[in-house]
């Protein structure tokens, strides 16, 4: 035996038959807060703000390595 059920609702009416909880509102101040952040960083996401950041960590980087390597190399030397 075969049954088919057809059940023509909305997705909201779907959610309360199923005793769930609208979201609706909580997804709102999420998006609102969302918006807020990105907006408040959207000077860092400027390419030369960008470049700025990228090119000061390059540089700590190299400085560091070359740190290292004297390090290791003054290590070397002394044992």
């Amino acid at each position: 035996m075969k049954v088919n059920i057809e059940i023509d609702c909305t997705p909201a009416e779907a959610r309360a038959f199923l005793g769930l909880p609208d979201v609706a509102p909580l997804n709102e101040l999420l998006v609102q807060e969302m918006q807020k952040r990105m907006a408040e960083n959207m000077t860092a996401m400027q390419p030369d703000e960008l470049m700025k950041s990228w090119t000061s960590f390059g540089v700590q980087a190299q400085d560091q390595f070359r740190r290292l390597m004297e390090a290791a190399v003054s290590g070397q030397t002394k044992g």
